[in-house]
């Protein structure tokens, strides 16, 4: 099967072999690109047509990829999340997928995402890995952040337009000039912002109930990177990576101190995510302190893998 996850920042693909019976996902093919589909959606409720034809060039290469597996039709599913459900012109978007992959979008909810990111996290937690229930699996994206919380299934959760792309945009973005870094007087706005997300997301899922926090999407795993000091991106080492609320305190303080040409410099730092790094750490941070968190559990395995299952047991 093959699974695609388009967001605000990127978009991703996973093929695999799954076996329900035994649990077990095998992955043929995993990758993504950066194509910032949300550029100015913030700001215009619009995507724009340079964002458009970045999203179909992934979504053509993708088609090649799922040909060249020979995964049929029926068992591809496109998911896209928050920039698409805020637009006007989410119509050009989905037509625009089905040209290039002959599948129909599915713009899902805030709470269908949740539950996906959900699955896809967790499936494999239990496993001897020692980690108290329940799960708060938090998915901090381009344009939105979710909260799961549950033991084996969801219990509760909310998503909210707090996102890595959404503040960068919304407090650093002037006229097309990015402040960098960013002032103290910029980073105490971001942070107002994610705060109030935070008391709405508690609103509904009971934050500090949590046992384990697991963290997911490519700001968690690149403050994971920049902790491991990896000379490159690896995901292997990084998948269930454990970092300490200190550790992502003093990461994100020296993020958002850093210029673009510093944090460019990073050995793991996607080209793509150079931009909007400094705000995707402040959110997992300020997450920490508001749960008491004193660590994240860092995975790897999110929304794509929870499609591929929903797929398979379909």
């Amino acid at each position: 099967m093959a699974a695609i996850d388009c967001g605000t920042n990127s978009i991703r693909l996973l093929v695999a072999d799954l076996d329900p019976v035994t649990g077990t996902l095998t992955e043929l093919d995993r990758r993504m690109r950066i194509v910032r589909l949300g550029q100015g959606v913030d700001r215009t409720g619009r995507l724009a047509p340079e964002a458009l034809e970045r999203t179909f060039a992934a979504c053509r290469e993708y088609a090649e990829v799922i040909r060249a597996h020979h995964v049929p039709t029926e068992r591809v599913r496109f998911v896209a999340t928050s920039a698409s459900r805020d637009a006007e012109n989410r119509d050009d978007f989905v037509a625009g997928v089905r040209a290039a992959l002959g599948v129909e979008p599915e713009v899902i909810s805030g709470d269908q995402e949740a539950e996906l990111s959900f699955t896809g996290a967790t499936r494999e937690l239990g496993r001897g890995h020692g980690l108290s229930t329940p799960y708060l699996v938090v998915d901090i994206g381009g344009g939105s952040t979710e909260f799961v919380l549950g033991d084996d299934s969801v219990t509760a959760a909310r998503s909210v337009d707090i996102g890595c792309v959404r503040l960068t945009e919304r407090h650093l973005l002037h006229d097309g000039d990015l402040t960098d870094p960013p002032t103290a007087p910029h980073v105490a706005a971001i942070t107002a912002d994610i705060d109030a997300a935070l008391t709405e997301a508690a609103g509904t899922v009971p934050l500090d109930l949590a046992g384990t926090l697991v963290g997911l999407a490519g700001s968690v795993t690149t403050v994971a990177g920049i902790a491991l000091e990896l000379a490159a991106y690896d995901s292997a080492a990084i998948h269930h990576s454990r970092l300490s609320v200190e550790q992502v305190r003093e990461i994100t303080s020296r993020l958002l101190a850093a210029t673009h040409a510093e944090r460019a410099a990073i050995p793991v730092m996607h080209e793509g995510r150079v931009d909007v790094i400094g705000a995707g750490a402040l959110i997992l941070l300020r997450i920490m302190e508001r749960t008491g968190a004193q660590e994240v559990v860092v995975s790897e395995h999110d929304i794509l893998d929870g499609i591929a299952w929903k797929v398979a047991e379909a």
